[in-house]
């Protein structure tokens, strides 16, 4: 069959058709898709969206965890067209650099936490992750040590979509069987969630318990075989899971004890969502080995990642002048994207955005544990503009629902028939909205999304299920 010309200007519903016949999203579900098609987005201002009907919806989720400054920006805008303008492109391969590149990665230097001067330009969090596994294999080797390979992540984890970022997580749903994975050479701890805790265990013993499975397994693999530890300061797509008190510290100990790398991924947590420019020495104070960062780097406004990491990692890589590293991208350090992400960093500072999710963000999470009342609700957790819904059948028990209920998506849909985005994952509606949002607007979304709980809940009950 010969594909239709493209329109020069489609309608609402030609745009949905010829997205139906030519698209394949990213976590294509098929069956739903080739029924009932996307919702088609055709302009952003703020925190809002609107779809080519007309519709007006408030941007819960903020895109995906990305669009930190807000949508439909001028200064973004005109920041991107001045350097189109002047350089639209140079690549940065062996000695050529270019201006937004370089003082992009001063930046980056002079933010983050430690010793973490040095900056490796990707194309977005995935290539950021795979770089970083890559990394340790190379500094490892340049230690002497070319068998101490081995990495160890977290169950519920997402690192990326690449081969070996996705074998790097876990994530439930991730992992399809037409899929292959890396599996040698890569360890799942378990995920370190206090509300799935063993009943009867405190949280602190949950925490000793968790330290103490990662030291297990280095005794049972052996420290000489295990080069990189990969952590999420708060698991994202996992869950918005929150470790216990002292986790990630001590957790950085075993890794200092063993002389294994830290890499903390930052894409979610960097860039103002929690507050901070990066998560992981003002929340947790662990100052990681590597960072791996991107989404709120740009705030969504063109693809740009980055591994951030420490001097003494690049002093041995670099102590015998004829190595190479040979890993990058066409579109590394792009001057493009470089130039969208100092604009970016500007106005986070500028217009004191850390301090808007901060204060704005501990509002959210104090008003959206109010839904913890609710009977479908077990739980509200998160971290100022990261956070989420867990949905219970039992709020004694913590079951959920069976899968194929698909109570979350539920709860996204009606939401959406009012005019709010959120998120579903699995049992979870996730919500991560532009550091921009006032507390107005969370009011609203709060209120919105407690209308389409009940509204789901009242559904469920009609059709006999048990909720409570």
């Amino acid at each position: 069959m010969t594909a239709p010309l493209a329109l020069a200007r489609p309608d609402a519903d030609q745009l949905w058709e010829l997205d139906r016949q030519h698209l394949l999203h990213p976590w294509t579900n098929f069956g739903p898709f080739e029924r009932d098609g996307s919702l088609v987005i055709t302009r952003g201002e703020g925190c809002y969206l609107w779809d080519a009907q007309g519709r007006r919806y408030l941007d819960a989720v903020g895109g995906m965890w990305c669009t930190n400054v807000g949508l439909g920006r001028k200064d973004m805008a005109q920041a991107i067209a001045d350097q189109v303008e002047r350089l639209a492109f140079s690549n940065t391969f062996v000695d050529v650099t270019n201006d937004p590149s370089a003082r992009l990665a001063a930046k980056l230097a002079a933010l983050a936490p430690g010793d973490l001067n040095r900056v490796h330009f990707t194309t977005g969090g995935s290539t950021a992750v795979d770089t970083a596994a890559r990394m340790v294999w190379y500094w490892q080797s340049c230690m002497g040590r070319p068998d101490k390979t081995g990495i160890v992540a977290r169950d519920h984890s997402y690192h990326g979509s690449t081969y070996l970022s996705q074998s790097i997580g876990k994530r439930p749903g991730d992992r399809v069987e037409e899929f292959r994975y890396k599996e040698d050479g890569i360890w799942h701890l378990s995920v370190p969630d206090p509300y799935r805790r063993p009943d009867g265990m405190t949280e602190a013993a949950f925490c000793d318990h968790l330290v103490a499975e990662y030291e297990a397994l280095i005794a049972r693999v052996g420290a000489d075989r295990i080069g990189g530890f990969f952590a999420e300061p708060i698991q994202a797509s996992g869950g918005v899971i929150v470790p216990p008190k002292g986790y990630l510290r001590r957790m950085w100990e075993v890794c200092q004890k063993h002389d294994i790398l830290f890499i903390a991924d930052e894409v979610v947590t960097a860039f103002g969502r929690l507050g901070h420019w990066f998560a992981s020495e003002a929340e947790f104070g662990v100052v990681p080995d590597m960072i791996t960062c991107a989404k709120g780097l740009t705030s969504g406004y063109l693809p740009l990642g980055a591994l951030i990491f420490g001097d003494r990692i690049w002093e041995a890589m670099a102590a015998r002048g004829d190595r190479w590293f040979t890993s990058g991208f066409t579109y590394s350090g792009h001057p493009v994207a470089c130039a969208a992400a100092l604009k970016n960093i500007e106005i986070i500072e500028t217009e004191g955005l850390l301090e808007n999710a901060a204060t704005v963000g501990d509002y959210f999470l104090d008003r959206l544990q109010g839904l913890e009342s609710l009977p479908l609700v077990g739980q509200v957790r998160g971290r100022r503009l990261m956070v989420c819904v867990e949905n219970v059948a039992d709020k004694i028990t913590k079951a959920p629902l069976p899968d194929g209920v698909n109570e979350s998506k539920r709860i996204s849909d009606a939401a959406e028939a009012m005019g709010l985005m959120v998120r579903p994952i699995g049992h979870l509606n996730v919500m991560s909205p532009p550091l921009t949002i006032t507390k107005g607007q969370v009011d609203v979304v709060v209120d919105t999304l407690e209308r389409a709980i009940r509204k789901v809940t009242d559904e469920l009950v009609r059709e006999g299920h048990r909720i409570g």
